[in-house]
């Protein structure tokens, strides 16, 4: 490779430095280390290996809060099919999940959450707990302290509106025509994320609906005065964003008295048709259960009755969301991870030494290749003349696959040996032609669309309940910069804008922010590795400047970890928390692609990973690692403990996988040839 320069930087990219592996272990101590990474990384093996389903695919739970376990039975009482042996088990779920103080928290060890603790306290009420009962009674004294119900946010009061809890007159309006609004104009629903657009648009029938279910027990005990639950506020400024948007819905609220009931009646068919057409063959929506839960409420206000072939494919897709525990208790998963967990637990067991060609990872490959989407989804409206050809998280998600998957589908997809190359070659080529595509106009990547930065969507007052919009992101920036120089293309122009960019977004304390991992440490764990393996030197700057921060938040047990509120609360919790699997795995993945293997910090990270492992090969991670919506919506993928840490393992082993033949590759002519 030539070094060339990087006409947005200035900056020189040469041929990447030897592998870690090449510096040979010069001590003892280090050698001793070495074999405890080499133990650690077999047992981790033997117990992935193991949890492999037959058809090709890994999936671990993916844990959240216990507003999914709420909300699930809300819909099944407002739908009338809530039955008893559900409502026990869910609620021995939610009552497990109970703090000292009565409260509920978004994640393990978090603060009590206001309206994470109401719903919480409505669905144990559904399941037959008493209101006098100890643990009830402090959850409602911790609710009026804090302002009752009328302090929750917006989706809370919605669920309470369904029973005639809260007044529909006071929630933010949300009118079924928004979806008639064009592209081109402000607030249309390809403005919002396509998480928010999918949950919006049911939404906007329910909200024209106003639907009332008989209460069957009143909620008195969660008012500050239940003579007036809902104490007047003044407005904001005028002048102000807030004030402008809180202005405009009471103008909206005006609008409903007046529109013509012919008209709200078609926008409402045409939000019907809209959310009929993108119902997965499983019968979910997005592959995630708040659009489905929202989709068939919507879908039933409108006439569809349970049997209806969309209601009862719908009912059973959410069904197959709930988590069985051996206690009994049913929890329920937001979403289901499978492409993800796939791809990288390919990536752990290739850079952990297992042979390209074993037949796990043939198996697991080919279930990626079967998991391609070929046909356009909601992303073409931004991008009509982009061929397809990308990974979405889920089982079936044909409508939104994701750039994130997409990159590390490609990268997982380059470390197998598989029977038909060719077959993985234009696979690739689809998958790095359509990322590709999807780069926004300042050189990064968001995760489902292109250019979703719209400063007005988060402005609604009916907005609340974490991010709507999806802004490019450092960590998805970095695996599609990975990806293209894994395929040779690091020195493309869209390549390098994306490098430009990924420098432009280091924080001044060296590490970069994690969208959709926590946070300073997943970020920085992402871009250093993307960084050098499109040539930066180890010695770069931006590297050195990553390196010293990681070194700064080194535990003094060894790990790394990074608690939740680093996303609220940066200049205090940046880097910091108790020492996780996955974390400390992050940071030693920067460290060793930074050429550090033989550095203090990275000989007591591995050491730590070696001495917290389980007899079983496993890592006890009870912390949220994953982000949903920084700081409002929190997930601990069960199965991060497992493939990041053998992955890091397997670096400090062997060094970087694609340094080592034969899976070094240069997928530059097919890309070309396909007309990227």
């Amino acid at each position: 490779m030539t070094a060339t320069t990087d006409g947005s930087t200035g900056a020189t990219l040469p041929p990447r430095a030897a592998a870690a592996s090449d510096t040979a272990i010069t001590t003892p101590e280090a050698a001793g280390v070495r074999e405890a990474a080499a133990h650690a990384a077999r047992r981790a093996t033997d117990f992935l290996l193991a949890r492999q389903d037959a058809e090709g695919w890994w999936k671990g739970d993916l844990e959240t809060n216990v507003t999914m376990d709420a909300e699930d039975l809300l819909l099944r009482q407002f739908l009338g099919i809530l039955d008893e042996s559900t409502a026990v088990a869910a609620a021995k779920f939610i009552r497990g999940e109970q703090r000292e103080d009565g409260t509920w928290a978004t994640f393990y060890g978090g603060p009590g959450e206001l309206s994470t603790t109401i719903e919480a306290y409505v669905a144990l009420r559904l399941a037959g707990d008493l209101p006098d009962a100890p643990h009830m009674a402090k959850a409602s004294a911790w609710i009026r302290e804090r302002g009752g119900i009328a302090a929750a946010r917006v989706f809370t009061r919605i669920w309470l509106a369904l029973f005639g809890w809260w007044k529909w007159e006071d929630l933010p309006e949300l009118p079924p025509e928004l979806i008639w609004f064009p592209t081109w104009m402000p607030l249309n629903i390809y403005d919002f994320g396509c998480w928010a657009r999918q949950t919006i648009v049911p939404l906007t029938v329910v909200s024209a609906k106003r639907p009332v279910r008989p209460a069957p027990f009143p909620l008195d005990e969660l008012h500050t005065d239940p003579a007036d639950p809902n104490p007047a506020k003044p407005l904001a400024p005028v002048a102000s964003w807030d004030g402008a948007f809180q202005r405009l819905d009471k103008a909206l609220h005006q609008l409903r008295k007046i529109v013509p009931r012919g008209v709200r009646k078609a926008a409402m068919n045409a939000a019907a048709r809209w959310i009929i057409e993108r119902q997965e063959n499983d019968g979910c929506w997005g592959g995630i259960q708040p659009p489905a839960v929202y989709s068939v409420i919507a879908l039933h206000l409108l006439g569809y009755d349970l049997r209806h072939p969309v209601m009862r494919e719908g009912l059973a897709s959410l069904d197959r969301f709930a988590v069985w525990r051996e206690d009994g208790a049913r929890m329920i998963e937001a979403c289901q991870s499978p492409v993800w967990d796939t791809c990288l637990a390919t990536i752990a067991l290739a850079d952990a030494g297992l042979p390209a060609d074993h037949p796990q990872l043939v198996r697991a490959a080919d279930w990626m290749l079967g998991e391609e989407i070929v046909r356009p989804g909601d992303w073409a409206v931004k991008r009509p003349g982009l061929p397809p050809g990308g990974w979405a998280f889920e089982f079936h998600n044909d409508n939104y696959p994701d750039i994130d998957d997409t990159a590390e589908v490609a990268l997982a997809l380059r470390r197998v040996r598989h029977h038909d190359p060719e077959r993985v070659d234009h696979a690739v080529g689809r998958a790095v032609r359509w990322n590709l595509g999807m780069q926004s106009k300042n050189g990064a990547w968001g995760a489902f669309d292109v250019d979703n930065t719209s400063p007005f969507p988060n402005r609604l007052p009916f907005c609340d309940f974490g991010e709507v919009i999806d802004p490019p992101s450092a960590d998805v920036t970095a695996h599609v910069v990975e990806m293209l120089a894994a395929e040779g293309l690091a020195h493309d122009p869209r390549a390098r804008r994306g490098i430009a960019w990924l420098l432009a977004e280091q924080e001044a304390n060296g590490s970069w922010f994690g969208r959709w991992g926590v946070n300073y440490i997943y970020g920085t764990g992402s871009v250093v590795p993307a960084l050098t393996a499109a040539g930066l030197p180890g010695s770069h700057p931006a590297i050195r400047r990553a390196v010293a921060w990681l070194e700064g938040v080194q535990n003094d047990d060894g790990g790394w970890g990074e608690d939740l509120r680093s996303y609220k609360y940066a200049e205090e919790w940046s880097g910091h928390g108790a020492s996780t699997a996955s974390q400390t795995a992050w940071a030693l993945m920067a460290l060793l692609a930074a050429g550090d293997k033989d550095s203090k910090a990275v000989e007591r990270g591995v050491r730590w990973l070696a001495d917290t492992q389980r007899e079983d090969g496993t890592w006890d991670e009870p912390y949220f690692t994953g982000t949903g919506f920084p700081w409002d919506f929190s997930i601990n993928y069960h199965l991060y403990r497992q493939v990041f840490p053998l992955t890091a393992l397997g670096r400090y082993l062997h060094g970087d996988p694609f340094e080592r033949p034969p899976l070094a590759k240069a997928g530059k002519a097919l890309v070309e040839a396909q007309g990227v």
